[in-house]
């Protein structure tokens, strides 16, 4: 038998099999490429934690506040700044909460000014809960690490950020 007669068999260049639409599963396909990526690159568990955290944020009642400004972004560069702070401000219909991130720690201010609650959520360690004065302001000694947002209550309103770098 010669080499020819089993390339009847092939069609196709370099012995290549071709297939025709709908001959190939690739749902199979699929499924094996993800049984694989599993085994050779498997998901962190901190990082799935982070995941499962976030979509905790995913609050029917919780109103996602928009973020307006940031000075990584809107802010003119100045000189001779080593490690200038970062300044956010959200917006969430008639509330504001300012933010600003140093290597220090975070401070802000929920604009109308009044007791409120806010959660800073980063990660896998549990949220940090801060309390604002009466005139609306809070502080933390410790920046956030690593992505975070604020959960801010005001009564019975929850307003929720959306998730930063620092």
């Amino acid at each position: 038998m010669s080499d020819m007669d089993d390339m009847d068999d092939m069609n196709g260049r370099n012995g290549e099999e071709t297939y025709e639409e709908g001959d190939f599963d690739t749902g199979l396909l699929e499924e094996e490429l993800r049984q694989a990526a599993a085994v050779l690159d498997p998901l962190p568990p901190a990082l799935l934690q982070i995941a499962v955290d976030a979509y905790a944020l995913h609050d029917l009642d919780a109103r996602v506040a928009e973020l307006t400004f940031d000075s990584l972004v809107d802010a003119i560069p100045v000189r001779g700044a080593a490690d200038p702070p970062r300044m956010l401000t959200f917006e969430a219909g008639e509330v504001t909460l300012d933010v600003e991130v140093t290597s220090q720690g975070l401070m802000g201010q929920v604009l109308p000014p009044g007791p409120a609650r806010v959660e800073v959520l980063g990660g896998p360690q549990p949220a940090a809960t801060l309390t604002t004065d009466d005139m609306g302001r809070f502080t933390a000694d410790t920046p956030p690490s690593g992505p975070f947002a604020l959960r801010l209550h005001t009564g019975a309103d929850v307003v929720v950020t959306e998730w930063l770098r620092t």
